[in-house]
């Protein structure tokens, strides 16, 4: 099943529909990182207006992640199955309204359902949106492109987010909830003129909503249990049992998917070992960013008493370096391969978080904090787009949407995961005597551990890489017509495994 605007030439030049095409779902796909970025600078004036209490406030930015990382892998297979631009479409006009009610919502309650729904609704987006690409821009050169200009546009939303927050919520937090409406309804209208058509899968063996229940159900609840586990406690009893009740879940999942006809995840996908680095690479790379926003944005306004707007446009070099490089990286994929440029951008993700270790109550932002923003900024440009190749490379259309749906589920949930690690090992060290200092030498172990999940993701990638062989060329040596041709196979036959001896 392709689209019909798909691209099979690399030299071809993109028709006007084609790129907008493409823009309505780096649209969609901007609006869906603004919104995990935006909200975390507006808490403190959510909670003084809609008198929330901690608890209530956490769940805010919670029930977000829980809908988005907990109906991923069903939005996927559901882009598949129902058509991929029926089901964008659908989110994108849910994600328009939950936006509007989020905006004039006069309870906590309320607001937490609405970012509930927003984060469902991103659950079929992202993983539509993505499959909508794959199947539209052959594999290779157009397709890395592709890719590299709509993941940076998640990169670049994540980043602005923040310095869009600090700005609006000067003004009121509602407008950090109201700003994704109207570019979500624009997004939706040219959608609905340029997004072409896509076929749905036979689906004549049925749907398999067993399997759909299970793992919506498990993914939900790991997500629910990782979150809450600070709070609760990582030994109590409520945590242990989540946690044995999620590995029942998925007990149950795996066996379903191994005896059903039509699969929710088609197993034999993991089978495939650059698969399974592009999914605990991303969770890695996610993570450990995640854990280092959260410490990096206490320290600076916690701290060192910068405001919100400042904190923001500290994280500004990184988003710049990240919208800059949008346009090449899938030139650099092309020529070094998704491993190696990968295997890069980790390195770099390790020396920027183990640079920030420097960090003082006093520091110089030039010699400091810069040189960690622009290396991670270099990081993200090179790791996220190259992780979306490599985990969408060689999958059949048909399977698209699931694929992008279980690698968007690997970011989300490594997301939760990593996050609510750092955060137990900060509150861990956090019984000191209060001062600014003690404060600090509570952030470090935290920023340790940011840095040793980066490096995992490094040993990760860094399995993946394949020496290159070098050519061996032969000299043909032909008497006559028949051995000149069996010698010209003998030398393709031998051309085509050296492709494959180096190929990524």
């Amino acid at each position: 099943m392709t689209s019909p605007l798909n691209v099979s030439d690399s030299h071809a030049h993109w028709s006007p529909r084609l790129w907008g095409t493409l823009l309505v779902l780096c649209a969609a796909m901007f609006l869906d990182a603004l919104d995990v970025s935006m909200v975390g600078v507006a808490l403190p004036s959510i909670a003084d207006d809609l008198d929330l209490t901690t608890s209530t406030l956490q769940w805010i930015v919670s029930g977000y992640i829980l809908g988005y990382g907990g109906l991923l892998l069903l939005g996927g297979r559901a882009a598949d199955l129902l058509g991929r631009r029926q089901v964008f479409l659908i989110a994108l006009g849910v994600f328009a309204l939950a936006s509007l009610l989020g905006g004039f919502v006069d309870s906590g309650p309320l607001l937490i359902a609405s970012r509930f729904i927003k984060g469902l609704s991103a659950a079929f987006t992202a993983p539509a949106g993505l499959s909508i690409i794959t199947t539209t821009f052959k594999e290779g050169p157009q397709r890395n492109r592709a890719l590299s200009i709509y993941t940076t546009c998640a990169a670049t939303g994540f980043s602005m987010g923040l310095v869009l927050s600090g700005l609006l919520t000067q003004l009121s937090w509602r407008w950090t909830m109201l700003l994704p409406a109207p570019i979500a309804l624009i997004a939706l209208v040219a959608g609905l003129r340029l997004i072409p058509h896509s076929d749905r899968e036979d689906t004549r063996r049925g749907y398999d909503l067993p399997g759909a229940v299970t793992g919506t159900a498990s993914m939900l609840l790991l997500v629910f249990t990782v979150v809450q586990a600070p709070e609760a406690g990582w030994t109590s009893a409520r945590t242990l049992l989540s946690f044995l009740a999620v590995a029942v879940l998925l007990t149950v999942f795996v066996t379903i998917e191994r005896r059903t006809a039509n699969p929710l995840i088609r197993l034999g996908v993991l089978r495939s070992g650059s698969q399974v680095r592009a999914q605990l690479g991303a969770a890695a790379f996610f993570g450990s960013y995640v854990g280092f926003q959260f410490l990096v944005t206490q320290y600076m306004q916690s701290l060192l008493g910068w405001s919100a707007l400042q904190t923001a446009l500290a994280f500004l070099p990184a988003g710049v370096l990240v919208a800059l490089s949008s346009t090449k990286i899938g030139d650099v994929v092309d020529r070094f391969g998704t491993p190696r440029v990968i295997a890069a951008g980790f390195t770099f993700l390790v020396v920027g978080y183990g640079l920030f270790l420097r960090i003082t109550l006093s520091p110089s932002y030039a010699a400091v904090i810069l040189p960690s923003m622009l290396l991670l900024g270099a990081a993200c440009a090179l790791t996220f787009p190259s992780l979306n190749i490599q985990a969408t490379n060689g999958v059949d259309d048909d399977e698209q949407g699931m694929v992008s749906g279980l690698l968007n589920t690997s970011i989300q949930v490594g997301g939760a995961i990593f996050l609510a690690v750092v955060t137990a090992v900060i509150t861990a060290h956090g019984s000191g005597d209060g001062s600014s200092q003690a404060v600090l030498d509570s952030y470090r172990p935290g920023l340790v551990v940011v840095t040793a999940i980066a490096f995992a993701g490094l040993l990760i990638t860094l399995t993946g890489l394949r020496r290159r062989r070098p050519v061996q060329h032969s000299v043909l040596v032909a008497s006559s017509e028949g051995d000149r041709a069996a010698a010209e196979a003998s030398a393709a036959q031998l051309s085509a495994a050296q492709k494959v001896a180096v190929r990524d």
